[in-house]
């Protein structure tokens, strides 16, 4: 009942009319507002009696508003119900009672408008009883005006200290927050944004805010946001911002929509975050990184050509020789993949693609036209850390089988297929079309036994060789997390 503010009407007399008027309509010289507590029923407006409330269990209107019109009681002596209730027994000797109930919009019974008279009556009059039921009616038409001013000031007041909060909240951050309407207009800026950028309160509002904007970054910004406001998509972009005393400064920004029960978005709040120094950390570092992954890559060349060198000096080693320069080029075009040394270098699939990486490794072993070594299955994510040999293994592979296998004939195919189950990745490389197969002694030679140090001792695999007389299959299983440090 505190919704109804039910003190406040009965000290400011919002009932009393209606009381007085009750009275007159019924020529009753009593006549009450009341409301049923627990204990007590309180009367919001009285004529006739200077009573202010009772005792439930003296109480006529708890049973009047339990119905559903007027309930009328003739002779209160007669009625078993009243007739040793103190208030008939004793002053103000009520006799006759008429009450009409008074219920809220919720279907609560609140109490009862009602008239009282020290002598038995035959009841009202059928224009009294409607009445009674319209009086009823404006009596709570009032409490629920009051109660609805009540609530309304209540989400005010709650609307007023949350946004004060919020504010507060805002304007003890180090970043920079902003919010705006469903449509985009940004309409507010904490004081963060103010002491960053200078400008006056109230400036950037709107769509002010693209003034403090680096000019090369304004048309990106605007249809990243319109993108947003159109698809409800979070919004993220990094940008220049001109700092108070004219600098720019790397600033990404972030919002978020704020939607209703309904999925409707009723407002956006955003944040600035001045990173500038990272971003000109990150760009060191990959200046740092271009030019030691341009050192690696030149060290490979080096060793190389010292290879070269060595096997011209002695010419019974010419083979040897070939097979470990062809062996330092492979890891330099893995290096390469995985660590260009300028954007010139960098590959054109993403940088930690297997397929992308096995596909720089078998380019030169493809014939104009037809490719003889094919990727299928699912692509895979490697990091440097696997590059390495990744491209040992299948370099090798490769070799062989253009000495000795499928890519020996013309004709001859290889597949490499590749599956993942999340906790390991299989690679399958089987070869068709080339001479027939045998298998080696035992002990292999080194180029088997580079495949068994990198697929088992570096990845923590295992190799399963099948020498089939229509061409060799190669299995490999490694753990996938030996590939990627994300895995």
């Amino acid at each position: 009942m505190a919704l109804y503010d039910l003190a406040g009407a009965r000290e400011e007399g919002a009932l009393d009319d209606i009381a007085r008027f009750a009275g007159q309509l019924c020529a009753t010289p009593i006549a009450l507002v009341s409301v049923v507590e627990e204990q007590y029923q309180r009367f919001l407006a009285r004529v006739g009696t200077d009573l202010a409330e009772t005792p439930r269990s003296q109480s006529f209107c708890a049973h009047a508003m339990h119905g559903h019109h007027v309930m009328e009681v003739p002779d209160a002596t007669t009625d078993p119900r009243f007739a040793d209730n103190a208030l008939v027994t004793d002053a103000p000797h009520i006799r006759f009672y008429a009450g009409a109930p008074l219920v809220s919009r919720d279907g609560v019974p609140l109490g009862a408008l009602c008239v009282i008279d020290d002598q038995p009556r035959a009841g009202l009059t059928a224009f009294q009883r409607e009445g009674m039921e319209l009086l009823a009616l404006a009596t709570l038409g009032r409490l629920e005006e009051r109660r609805a001013a009540r609530e309304a000031a209540h989400t005010r007041a709650a609307l007023a200290e949350s946004e004060l909060r919020f504010r507060t909240l805002a304007d003890t951050m180090p970043q920079m927050v902003w919010s705006a309407r469903p449509d985009g207009h940004n309409d507010y800026f904490n004081a963060r944004w103010y002491a960053f950028t200078g400008v006056a309160d109230g400036a950037t509002d709107g769509t002010g805010w693209a003034e403090v904007f680096h000019p090369d970054d304004r048309d990106h910004a605007w249809t990243l946001w319109r993108h947003s406001l159109a698809d409800g998509e979070p919004y993220q972009i990094e940008y220049r911002m001109r700092r108070h005393d004219g600098i720019y400064r790397w600033v990404l920004g972030r919002a978020l929509p704020i939607r209703d029960i309904d999925g409707q978005i009723t407002r956006w709040f955003g944040t600035c975050t001045d990173i500038h120094e990272q971003k000109l950390a990150l760009e060191e570092r990959e200046v740092i990184s271009h030019e030691l992954s341009h050192r690696i890559k030149n060290i490979f060349a080096v060793i190389a050509g010292l290879i070269q060198f060595a096997a011209r000096l002695r010419p019974e080693f010419a083979p040897a020789a070939q097979d470990l320069r062809e062996r330092v080029t492979a890891l330099g075009r893995a290096h390469d993949f995985v660590r260009p040394h300028s954007l010139d270098t960098r590959p054109s699939l993403q940088r930690d693609s297997l397929h992308g990486l096995l596909a720089e490794l078998f380019e030169p072993y493809q014939a104009a036209g037809q490719p003889r070594i094919t990727v299928g299955g699912m692509d895979v994510a490697i990091d440097d850390r696997a590059a390495t040999p990744i491209a040992l293994l299948f370099h090798e592979l490769a070799t062989n089988a253009s000495k000795y296998g499928a890519l020996a004939r013309e004709g001859g195919m290889v597949a490499l297929d590749v599956t993942a189950d999340g906790a390991a990745t299989r690679l399958v490389w089987r070869e068709t079309g080339g001479p027939a197969v045998t298998a080696p002694d035992a002990h292999g030679g080194f180029g088997s036994q580079l495949i068994e140090l990198s697929a088992v001792r570096q990845l923590g695999g295992t190799v399963d060789r099948d020498w089939r007389t229509e061409g060799l299959i190669v299995a490999v299983t490694v753990p996938s997390a030996a590939l990627s440090r994300s895995g």
